[in-house]
């Protein structure tokens, strides 16, 4: 497999996933070396670092789906909706996470929820060049919550 991908890589999908060790993209997906195009960071957000990842991903690769991937129990979200105080730099991917927050309230598993739908919307306008893909036909940018109970993948409308 390693071989075969050396010299090039040509995953059929980008995931913007949460860095929960709990959630493994690849393993989730069934998937191997080579076949998806994964950015992790907590709270699966679209900052501007991940979505230059996935520029990359969608216009140099050519994949033609990004799957904004949340999961029950999230803790960055747990923390975003308690709102206290943490340490060192980590209170930097709650402002991402407010307006699902703010819409769900304390319900830790809606804002999971909306939370991976605004990141998926913030994916398909906030990128230039995601956006002419989407407008092209070229890219499909959705949202989905792998539920950690039972390994179960919701795609959300």
């Amino acid at each position: 497999m390693r071989a075969s991908t050396e010299a090039k890589q040509t995953p059929f999908a980008c995931v913007l996933a949460c860095s929960d060790s709990r959630v493994p993209v690849e393993i989730i997906f069934d998937q191997t070396i080579g076949q998806l195009f994964v950015a992790r960071v907590a709270g699966n957000i679209a900052a501007p670092e991940v979505i230059a990842s996935l520029e990359y991903g969608a216009a140099e690769l050519g994949t033609p789906l990004i799957l904004v991937l949340g999961h029950s129990h999230c803790g960055a979200v747990k923390a975003a909706v308690a709102g206290e105080s943490v340490p060192g730099q980590i209170s930097a991917l709650f402002a991402p996470m407010r307006p699902a927050v703010d819409r769900a309230g304390r319900d830790v598993e809606a804002a999971v929820k909306l939370n991976a739908k605004l990141q998926a919307a913030t994916l398909r306008t906030a990128s230039p060049v995601l956006a002419a893909l989407s407008r092209e036909g070229k890219l499909k940018v959705i949202a989905a919550v792998y539920q950690l109970n039972s390994g179960k993948v919701d795609i959300l409308a």
